[in-house]
């Protein structure tokens, strides 16, 4: 007999059913060892050393592994087939090295997909351990200690409110940083088009643009305002039109390439709004269960035998015309591309989304790669583009309509791919139309158009550009795009990731003192020199000796900076977007509430940037960073008007704006203050509002059950309606202006019954069975969603969403919380209750002399 390991309960459970008993299959629950988050885990005086170490919760499971060893004497290592995989391999042989010592045998296989065939396969094609991936993953793993350790405290001594600084983070964090700089640099610029409604002499309808006027072909911008677009209405409608040609053109449209891990996620992210994370939690459900291939990849070819199975699918359900005469072959044009493994698809291509019985993200998914996968491999789609000149006989104006007719879906029968822009392609059927007869004019329309920035990226549009770029590889997209979130440095607003001020000044430090480090290109470069470790063309020492000799000398240049130098050095980066030109051409910096301060970037003690007023306290003028507005590029103070005698207005403050009762003076130096609530912008606030937000708490009335005030309000935590001590949230600052009793009766009901524990939460989803026996469930609490098992219970970190929780993260979390309470654990909750039995005797024994002595105290009475 054998042990195999592999990374989690539900990969072992799958490949158990095809090994059978001859095999005793375990799970390590991903890595079992680290570097210690401590000075000196990595050594550069030492080689580069590495102090790594077996984490408490993975310690009961390499013991699990040792103890299967002493029966057997074949250690199989069978982890995922990438980096990762053999790093994890190379981990577990080096911890389980005292049970190895005695004529044991260990082996390494891989399999692209958890099926029959590839493991038994597999399993007859046994390695070794591949060193130069691993020495790969430990080029990478230093790099990234090296650079957290020594360049995070450089962040925290000169950047208040900093909290880290990752190699590949850092640059991720830069593209975001720039996009959103690119958007605030922006100025729209006006342009109009004129378009037709034209009629054939049979009265059928087609929609025409002008693109010749004067007898000059226009460009994008040369009807730039409403009097010229009049102009050109007015030189259509006084000529007669006719078709001056009519072209058609057959056109073709090729399938898209299969997944691999960037472009899955981008799809997933355009037609789901599903996040990186997300989307690689379903997908890993999925290859576990042995439904598709491995999902960490940058391949998208596809194996011959799939291809085949692919080309029969496609004949089976559509017939011979969806099947193109030879196979399609895709090639990833990827800078730095590995093409390791193949590309994401179905293990069964008859196995269509609807057989599946899984998880509704993971159906979606599936659904996703299933369709995707058969329609790369079907014929083309076959077009008919038409395009229609009308024009005027002195030819001083011309009109051009176009037309598409699908003559032939191919692939677009399955799928088509989402898009992150419009395209502007016109589908529209065209009637028949012929050469030389005239054009009526029904309707002649000019349209008013404004340039628009460049969009903010979402988390597919980021990974894509990353791919571009050569910036990360697919087993740390997921990963690198949550930290940042997780960080604060970016937060995502309606799938759009936005930088918070710490991000900018994050990036901001980082971009003048360490600009080499958060470049594209060295980034990429280095990726490359990874790439290089893991097909044994460098040594991973050389590179990491190379990059520490430059680094430590950027830290030492930083020793002596002082925080108002950095300040003032970031001030000056940021200036062309913090302080942009006044219309009137004054000074920008200048104090637009006292007139003579000077503005200037400045730090909070929770760790935010803002800019203020040099006449401070005097002048109490601030605003965040992110709300450069106007023609001045600064939200000052506005008066929204009066009441009751006091002046009614709107100001910005370092946590954002705020409307104000009067000013503060000696008598009242806290006048009455409140925060414009989410979803409420400066730029719509007006005297009604205002007054609206001053007068909360609003009292809705006595309870009907004792008689104590209900009252609506906003807090730091959000809308709520307060009863007595009761709290509970409303989801719409607006409601708290409108919500009755009988709704905030309900409302307060709900929290409170939650408070009181009036009934048992209920069980959000069931993962199954514990590998001790005992059902594992995700719950909702009072704190957040939560997973159970027995008597532990274990708090999801934010970032993990309950509906994508997997069984192997729920046991990680699990076992977490076990190590931390090992009186909870599920095997060991039984032994303190025997003692619990034998409790009783001894309370009986102990109570026992006080019991008699209080009886013979009548007897002497």
């Amino acid at each position: 007999m054998a042990v195999v390991v592999v990374e989690s309960p539900a990969k072992a459970k799958t490949i158990n059913k095809y090994l059978g008993s001859d095999y005793t299959v375990l799970a390590s629950y991903g890595h079992v060892r680290d570097l210690p988050a401590k000075d000196g885990s990595v050594d550069p005086e030492d080689g580069f050393a590495m102090l790594w170490e077996v984490a408490p919760e993975s310690k009961k499971h390499v013991r699990a592994i040792a103890e299967a060893l002493k029966f057997d004497d074949t250690l199989i290592l069978a982890t995922d087939p990438d980096r990762e995989g053999e790093a994890i391999s190379w981990h577990l042989k080096e911890a389980l090295a005292p049970s190895l010592k005695k004529g044991k045998t260990v082996r390494r296989v891989t399999f692209n997909a958890i099926t029959k065939n590839a493991v038994t396969e597999a399993m007859g094609k046994p390695r070794d351990v591949d060193m130069e991936l691993v020495d790969a993953y430990l080029a990478r793993r230093a790099l990234d200690y090296l650079v957290g350790f020594n360049l995070s405290p450089v962040l925290w001594r000169k950047l208040p409110g900093a909290k880290s600084a990752g190699r590949v983070q850092s640059v991720c964090l830069r593209l975001i940083v720039e996009r959103e700089m690119e958007i605030e640099a922006f100025r729209a610029r006006e342009y109009w088009t004129v378009a037709a409604t034209l009629a054939t002499p049979r009265g059928q309808e087609y929609e025409a643009r002008l693109t010749v006027l004067g007898g000059k072909k226009l460009d994008k911008f040369d009807i730039a305002n409403e009097t010229a677009a009049e102009l050109a209405v007015q030189a259509i409608r006084s000529r007669d039109l006719t078709v001056k040609s009519v072209e058609s053109k057959p056109a073709a449209r090729n399938p898209y390439a299969p997944f691999m891990t960037s472009t899955l996620q981008q799809e997933a992210s355009r037609k789901f709004g599903m996040g990186a994370k997300a989307c690689m939690s379903a997908a890993q459900r999925l290859y576990e269960a042995g439904h598709i291939t491995y999902m960490r990849t940058d391949g998208i070819d596809m194996a011959p035998e799939a291809v085949m199975a692919a080309r029969d699918e496609i004949k089976r359900r559509f017939g011979a015309t969806y099947v193109p005469d030879s196979p399609r072959m895709y090639k990833n044009k990827a800078k730095n591309a590995q093409e390791a493994h193949e590309c994401i698809r179905p293990t069964d291509m008859s196995l269509s989304p609807e057989k599946l019985k899984v998880a509704d993200d993971q159906r979606k998914l599936y659904d996703l790669i299933w369709k995707r996968t058969i329609a790369s491999q079907m014929a083309a789609a076959r077009l008919e583009r038409t395009t229609v000149d009308v024009g005027s006989a002195d030819n001083q104006v011309e009109l051009r309509a176009t037309g598409q007719v699908v003559m032939f879906d191919g692939f677009l029968k399955v799928y088509d791919e989402g898009r992150d822009d419009e395209d502007g392609e016109d589908g529209a059927r065209l009637p028949q139309i012929a050469q030389g007869e005239p054009a009526e004019k029904r309707k002649v329309t000019p349209e008013q158009h404004f340039t628009q920035p460049p969009p903010r990226y979402t988390e597919a549009t980021l990974v894509k550009r990353m791919e571009e770029l050569g910036i990360g590889r697919p087993s740390t997209y997921a990963s690198i795009v949550s930290t940042i979130q997780d960080r604060e440095y970016v937060r995502k607003d309606k799938n759009r990731l936005i930088p918070e001020d710490k991000g900018r000044l994050v990036t901001a430090f980082l971009t003048n003192y360490f600009r080499h480090y958060v470049e594209y290109d060295f980034t990429a470069d280095l990726e490359g020199e990874l790439d290089d470790i893991s097909a044994g063309e460098r040594d991973y020492k050389d590179v990491l000796s190379r990059f520490w000799r430059d680094f430590t000398a950027a830290i030492a240049e930083t020793a002596d900076l002082r925080i108002g130098e950095v300040l003032e050095k970031i001030d000056d980066f940021l200036a062309p977007h913090l302080y942009p030109a006044r219309a009137d051409g004054g000074d920008p910096r200048v104090c637009q509430t006292c007139g003579t301060g000077r503005l200037s970037l400045k730090t909070a003690r929770s760790g935010g940037a803002f800019i203020g007023c040099s006449n401070y306290p005097n002048c109490r003028y601030t605003r965040s960073l992110s709300a450069v507005n106007g023609e001045d590029g600064a939200v000052g103070d506005r008066v929204l008007g009066e009441d009751a005698g006091d002046e009614i207005s709107l100001k910005s403050g370092r946590f954002g704006p705020y409307v104000q009762r009067g000013d503060a003076t000696e008598a009242n130096p806290k006048p009455a203050r409140a925060s414009l609530p989410k979803g409420w912008t400066p730029e719509a606030m007006d005297l009604e509002k205002a007054l609206r937000l001053l007068s909360l708490p609003r009292e809705i009335g006595p309870h009907p059950e004792d008689g104590e005030m209900v009252e609506a309000g906003i807090g730091r935590y959000g809308p709520y309606v307060k009863h007595g001590r009761i709290y509970a949230n409303l989801p719409e600052a607006d409601e708290v202006f409108t919500i009755g009793m009988n709704r905030a009766v309900e409302v307060i009901a709900q929290k409170a019954g939650r408070g009181a524990r009036a009934s048992a939460p209920a069980a959000l989803r069931d993962l199954g069975e514990h590998p001790d026996g005992g059902k594992i469930e995700v719950m909702s609490g009072r704190y957040g969603p939560y997973v159970k098992w027995g008597k532990v219970n274990a708090t999801l970190p934010k970032e993990m969403a309950p509906e994508a929780v997997t069984v192997a993260e729920a046991l990680e979390l699990i076992a977490a919380k076990a190590t931390k309470s090992p009186a909870k654990r599920g095997g060991a909750a039984k032994k303190p209750a025997a003692k619990a039995k034998a409790a009783p005797k001894a309370a009986k024994a102990k109570a026992a002399p006080k019991a008699k002595a209080a009886a013979k105290k009548p007897a002497r009475a």
